[in-house]
């Protein structure tokens, strides 16, 4: 096959298992693991599933970041050019523009940074469980717990008010699904856009001991560029995390031989913390890049101009990478390395941080909460099948 050809199938999207990537991704890795497709939006791209592969798409800049977005349903002609990322989108630029803006950034996330947050985050966790305590009647965990930590965090970094939680948490799950329309995109965007702008001038007059501050007093962005690593830095720093601690807790109820494990051993926690993030991989659609030149991977000509997607949600399932029985959640996994963050240039700032976030989290809820278990059945638990990162919509638990 070469990369003028037709794509044979559709991008892979339906999971028969909430904790699993849908199942043809294991006929992909042993048969045809760098495959074309039609990608979600209709255009035709290769997606490429096999752990070794995804890292290489990830580390080669001939790949480069500026790509299109996830759209269901789209109309994009096949021939558009893709467009130039928005100011401050530095995730989707490549060096030197992403050079320019990772340096600003790393500056402000230092691990040791994000260490120093530990005792912050386990206060903020402990507060939510005191609330759940009080509450009667089954809650919603995403609601009562897993959102209000990592928004709460995200919030006291950025200098955020989180005042303001509904209005970005409302317009950052629009931009997030896969299915929202150009105006509905459009119109969260802009609201985004305006509720950062408005941030960023409250920061120039009077700065904070907070990262949105930090960049605005090192000058080396524009206000349209704070805007834009402004409003990305709150989205990813809330929802990925967030979805995690929800996923993790049913996926821990839903496997209580591994949950009976961590409670007899709490040294697992960081192991268990790996593993969640290896099984799980919430960015469900994977990777998208673009073919910079004329290249071959794996044996596949790829044309310039193409659309790669490196499938981390398959890579880490791949059994040359995690020996055993790799669709399997074992906590006492050998720790090898997962592509949960990404891999390269663009791996993930915030991971230390939600590392962090998780292992206060679960390690709290458990105790606190011994007897946690579902409030309804698990088929009808409502699952992110419709957004970008993937997770539950609610989870109505009970103890």
């Amino acid at each position: 096959m070469t990369g003028t050809e037709p794509a044979a199938r559709t991008q892979p999207m339906a999971r028969t298992c909430p904790f699993d990537p849908p199942p043809e991704y294991r006929t992909l890795r042993e048969e045809e693991p760098v495959a074309s497709v039609t990608l979600p939006d209709g255009l035709p791209g290769w997606l490429v599933t096999r752990y070794e592969d995804v890292r290489a798409v990830l580390s080669d800049p001939r790949f480069s970041s500026r790509r299109r977005q996830i759209r269901i349903g789209g109309d994009v002609p096949k021939d558009a050019p893709v467009p130039p990322p928005a100011p401050g989108m530095f995730i989707m630029t490549d060096p030197p523009e992403h050079t320019r803006f990772r340096r600003l950034l790393t500056g402000q996330f230092t691990v040791r940074r994000m260490q120093q947050l530990a005792p912050a985050v386990e206060q903020i966790v402990a507060e939510r469980l005191a609330a759940m305590a009080g509450a009667e009647g089954p809650v919603d965990l995403v609601q009562s717990f897993a959102l209000p930590i990592p928004s709460l965090v995200i919030c006291e970094l950025l200098g955020v008010p989180y005042s303001d939680r509904e209005e970005f948490q409302r317009n950052s799950a629009m931009l997030l699904r896969i299915d929202a329309g150009p105006e509905e995109v459009q119109q969260a965007q802009q609201a985004m856009n305006r509720f950062m702008h408005r941030l960023v001038l409250a920061k120039r007059a009077e700065p904070g001991d907070d990262i949105l501050s930090g960049l605005v007093s090192s000058g080396g962005l524009t206000d349209e560029e704070l805007v834009g690593v402004g409003g990305l830095l709150l989205i990813a720093g809330h929802e990925t995390t967030a979805n995690m601690i929800a996923l993790s807790t049913l996926c821990l109820l839903r496997n209580p031989d591994q949950l009976d494990a961590l409670r007899a051993d709490p040294s697992l926690m960081d192991a268990a913390v790996e593993e969640l993030l290896r099984y799980l991989s919430v960015i469900q659609f994977g990777i998208r890049r673009t073919a910079a030149e004329d290249l071959e991977l794996n044996g596949q000509q790829i044309k310039a101009g193409t659309t790669v997607v490196a499938a981390i949600q398959s890579g880490n399932r791949d059994v040359a990478q995690f020996p055993g029985d790799p669709d399997r959640l074992d906590l006492h996994r050998t720790y090898r390395p997962h592509l949960a963050f990404g891999h390269g240039i663009h791996q993930c700032l915030g991971q230390q941080l939600a590392r962090v976030e998780l292992k206060a989290a679960l390690t709290a809820l458990f105790d606190r909460f011994p007897t946690l278990r579902l409030a309804v059945p698990v088929e009808e638990i409502p699952m992110r099948d419709d957004m970008v990162v993937y997770g539950v919509h609610e989870l109505p638990v009970t103890w």
